[in-house]
């Protein structure tokens, strides 16, 4: 079997999928993205293509090798996103030869279910109540929401208290046994992250996302040993190398993207690094179908695996939704906030490919907002 052809599709609201044939017809579907910059991720995957097109499918850990170490200049969003979504597709074709689940060609399942959170509050988070009370209604277990909207690097004690005050907000709205995720979004300065997890501590979140952005990878460890509250991140690092540094610093939860970081090949590598470190796996995955069935993958042959980001509802969703590229919702439908094991082969899921061809001729330029500070300096979104 030989791969014979690949196609890349851009797909509302901001998604790309990646879809690779071979000579004996079987597909296999992935999603290369990176949000508000597809273009150039299209570009890539196209290169790769040059290697890969009359390859042996079933070789991918050599192919994601020679992918992301066959060429002088390595790593990066753009050429690791290209790269994830290709290894899904492949690891999606190996699980079809096979007739099984991706996740037994990894060792088995350790779980029959997989805990969820859905998204409230959107980048500016000001009225949360009603938007918590939908999601317990709905049968979800856990949230995730902003800390903030943007916020000035030295905050006033307004903007400071009002960050406390939506943490508290969520949890008396949620009580003491649901969970709520906070993300800072990398908007906190280290001043305002030193002064801010102190003061939500009470409210105890599950976790604090992105306390400091990556690049402040040096002030980690003193948030780590002064936070009561567990620190989450990984979003915005690309390769298992990468997570070194914060696992050593104590982060308890990494959040590496299915699309950003390798793909399922190094996403279990990543998984395996945290687990001796004691730090838990929530993957990163405000995507579409693809990326979603593919960290399912991951979560149920994981035993370090805490809880997985969809994006069902989620704010960026405008124009389409996440179930309107499969041809059957079941494997995403929600239990008491959880997805639960299946067996269908690949990753899982069945592409509605005619519909993936129809949103690529609409197409998308989705790109994030640029926020600036009421002095007109840049704001980090």
């Amino acid at each position: 079997m030989k791969i014979a052809r690949i196609e890349t599709f851009l797909a509302p609201p901001r998604w790309m999928f990646v879809r690779v044939e071979t000579d004996e017809g079987v597909v296999g579907w992935g999603e290369p993205v990176v949000e508000g910059r597809a273009e150039p991720v299209r570009a890539a995957v196209e290169v790769l293509t040059e290697y890969l097109i009359g390859q042996d499918p079933m070789r991918i850990e050599d192919h994601w090798q020679v992918m992301t170490k066959g060429g002088f200049y390595r790593g990066g969003p753009v050429l690791s996103s290209a790269v994830s979504g290709l290894d899904q597709a492949l690891w999606d074709i190996k699980g079809k030869h096979y007739g099984v689940p991706v996740y037994q060609l990894l060792g088995g399942p350790v779980r029959e279910r997989i805990r969820a959170y859905a998204w409230i509050g959107g980048d500016e988070p000001e009225g949360i109540r009603d938007a918590l009370t939908a999601q317990i209604e709905a049968g979800f277990t856990a949230v995730k929401m902003n800390g903030c909207g943007r916020m000035t690097p030295v905050a006033t004690r307004a903007e400071i208290r009002a960050a406390v005050r939506r943490a508290e907000t969520a949890r008396e709205v949620l009580g003491d046994d649901r969970d709520f995720g906070l993300d800072f979004h990398g908007r906190v300065s280290p001043a305002n992250a030193r002064r801010l997890l102190p003061l939500l501590a009470e409210a105890a979140p599950l976790f604090v996302e992105e306390p400091v952005l990556s690049e402040h990878m040096d002030i980690v460890p003193d948030l780590v040993n002064a936070s009561p509250i567990p620190i989450a991140l990984g979003e915005r690092l690309y390769s298992r190398h990468e997570f070194i540094a914060p696992l050593r610093a104590g982060v308890a939860v990494l959040q590496p993207d299915i699309s950003h970081a390798g793909g399922i090949s190094e996403l279990r590598r990543i998984a395996a690094l945290a687990e001796p470190h004691g730090a838990q796996l929530a993957p990163h995955c405000p995507l579409g179908p693809v990326a979603l069935a593919a960290s399912l993958q991951i979560a149920f042959t994981t035993p370090n695996f805490l809880i997985q980001e969809q994006s069902i509802g989620i704010h960026y969703n405008q124009g389409a939704e996440l179930l309107d590229y499969v041809a059957d919702p079941e494997p995403f439908r929600f239990t008491a906030g959880q997805l639960s094991r299946t067996d269908r082969p690949g990753l899982g899921i069945e592409v509605d490919e005619a519909a993936v061809r129809a949103a690529d001729r609409r197409g998308h330029a989705w790109r994030n907002p640029v926020w600036r500070h009421a002095d007109g300096s840049l704001a980090e979104w």
